[in-house]
């Protein structure tokens, strides 16, 4: 494996680490909160992410490469409202498409199609989760300080956030 994509997708380990810790902090945070909705997401989003993350170490070693399993600082884990937590995973995801569309542009630049091949999947991930996001945060915006829509939206979150996968 060329040495620069490996360490882009050594890289991408530790972001796809980074996130699903940061999302678990935001799950306990809103579990704290009463938000048991909004807590069930990021549960759900913290997994999902450390699934990434275990695909590209598996793909690394497989493909003869030395995956490596990163330190994590500690995420933040205190948060002002929702907005923030919402704000913070919009970025969060915007982050990882930029590294992921740099992985791709290195593998053309290198010829590796064999990892440009497994990196779409990423790629579309990346389009939902973005999406994902930033529907979301649109409701919260819309729904402003109102407690009721706070009850409404973390009623709901998990399937908003369904609808919007399939329709993306």
């Amino acid at each position: 494996m060329n040495q620069v994509i490996e360490q882009l997708l050594n890289d991408q380990v530790k972001f796809e680490a980074k996130a699903s810790m940061q999302y678990l902090a935001m799950a306990s945070w809103a579990d704290a909160k009463g938000y048991n909705g909004v807590a069930d997401f990021f549960y759900s989003q913290s997994e999902e992410e450390r699934v990434h993350m275990i695909k590209l170490v598996k793909f690394i070693n497989e493909r003869s490469g030395n995956a490596i399993v990163p330190n994590l600082e500690k995420p933040k884990a205190d948060y002002k409202s929702l907005n923030e937590l919402f704000e913070l995973f919009l970025e969060s995801e915007m982050f990882v498409t930029q590294k992921i569309n740099h992985i791709i542009f290195e593998c053309l630049e290198h010829k590796d199609y064999n990892v440009h091949n497994f990196m779409q999947w990423y790629v579309t991930e990346q389009l939902e989760e973005e999406a994902v996001a930033r529907t979301l945060l649109d409701k919260l915006n819309i729904i402003g300080e109102d407690k009721s829509g706070h009850y409404l939206f973390d009623r709901d979150i998990n399937t908003i956030a369904q609808a919007n996968k399939n329709t993306a």
